[in-house]
């Protein structure tokens, strides 16, 4: 059963638990599928809205990333506690021989490469949302210019609570391991948080009138 079918009230208990899954890259998952969620609500009020003329194109250019976002930020949740439950196969591998202590080693790093690979996908998808929200909340239904705000603060949380996911993997691997992850980490912390003040700076701006 994947995390999707529960309820809100379910997952947040599974969150509390002492269970390792779900976790902080699950929960950043779910942030991620929040705020395209919210994206397309906004989307909705806007296009087709005459008084909103001026944020159809806008809202339509919207539409046309954050319907995949929408339906992968789901999957991306439940990849993510299967990843890490596979990293803690792996650990659980017999080590009574060399041959068997070589074979676990690998099988924990390759499982501790995609446990890394997984939460970057909620990075990279986190941005490509960031890069739609300013056009909203500049010229997109003014009624609903606070959700495109609460959009892309749960869309930059996405992206730096996956990101502290990604680094804590990478951490226990090989340098080479995870290299192109490695070279874009400090770019995208960087990026989200000049593209997510931008937003903010064009929400208040919207609010104040």
């Amino acid at each position: 059963m994947s995390w999707m079918d529960f309820t809100l009230g379910d997952f947040q208990d599974a969150l509390a638990s002492s269970d390792p899954t779900p976790g902080g890259g699950t929960a950043a998952a779910v942030a991620l599928g929040q705020a395209s969620a919210l994206t397309k609500m906004v989307v909705g009020l806007t296009v087709g809205k005459e008084k909103w003329h001026s944020g159809w194109s806008d809202a339509e250019a919207a539409s046309e990333i954050v319907e995949s976002i929408y339906l992968r930020a789901g999957q991306l949740a439940q990849l993510d506690s299967d990843a890490f439950d596979e990293v803690m196969s792996a650990f659980r591998m017999s080590k009574s021989t060399d041959e068997e202590i070589s074979i676990r080693r690998n099988s924990i790093r390759m499982a501790t490469l995609k446990a890394a690979e997984i939460p970057f996908e909620t990075v990279q998808l986190g941005m490509k949302l960031l890069s739609c929200l300013r056009g909203l909340a500049e010229r997109g239904n003014a009624n609903a210019v606070s959700d495109v705000g609460v959009a892309a603060l749960l869309a930059s949380a996405a992206v730096k609570g996956a990101l502290f996911n990604v680094e804590i993997n990478l951490q226990s691997l090989p340098e080479e391991m995870g290299v192109e992850m490695r070279n874009q980490i400090k770019n995208m912390r960087q990026s989200c948080s000049e593209v997510s003040r931008e937003i903010m700076h064009a929400v208040h701006n919207r609010i104040a009138g």
